[in-house]
């Protein structure tokens, strides 16, 4: 069986075993379905008997993914890979995102990285900034609040063509965080 990080936290919030799991999956023919239609099935055993089911479908769609070999951990139902680094900060949501912004403008290896101006947007849960990296792959900083008012700088950058890309860059977004952070 290939290990997925998330099976016991799957396990915990379905208050199911990933057998059983993997026994309705076969049930549901999975393995000649795509992935939003293994996650619809999912969802639709789930639903009603948990909060936040399309989320826990999603994960048992990806997991069992990983476990018949479809794809590898990073890689997205299209074959691009993605990655996300996540860092909590001592700041409210919109001084976060004002920080980020600004830090960001003035940083010349985050302006290297963009095809195009970011736009922000935001709620009063989440703060985002986005844009297009020169090549290709979408890159979102999102600013989200914590209950306490604090807020946590999440960086994503979806669409990377390989699992070395991914890694690479998860190192680089590492090192922005790391000094964005130092900044504060």
């Amino acid at each position: 069986m290939a290990e997925h990080a998330r099976i016991a936290p799957i396990e915990r919030a379905t208050n199911r075993s990933w057998n059983e799991w993997l026994a309705f999956l076969e049930r549901a023919g999975a393995k000649d379905l795509n992935h939003k239609d293994i996650a619809s099935k999912v969802n639709s055993e789930l639903e009603g008997t948990m909060d936040q089911a399309g989320w826990w479908a999603q994960s048992v769609a990806v997991a069992y993914e990983h476990h018949i070999g479809r794809r590898i951990p990073g890689q997205r139902s299209d074959g691009t890979f993605q990655l996300s680094v996540s860092r909590s900060t001592a700041l409210d949501l919109e001084e976060l995102m004002r920080q980020w912004t600004e830090f960001a403008s003035s940083n010349s290896t985050i302006q290297e990285l963009l095809a195009e101006p970011a736009r922000t947007s935001g709620t009063d849960r989440r703060m985002s900034w986005r844009t297009t990296a020169v090549d290709g792959s979408s890159i979102l900083v999102t600013s989200e609040a914590k209950k306490n008012g604090t807020a946590s700088i999440v960086a994503t950058q979806m669409g990377l063509p390989s699992p070395e890309a991914n890694d690479a860059a998860r190192e680089h977004w590492v090192g922005l965080l790391t000094a964005f952070l130092e900044r504060l």
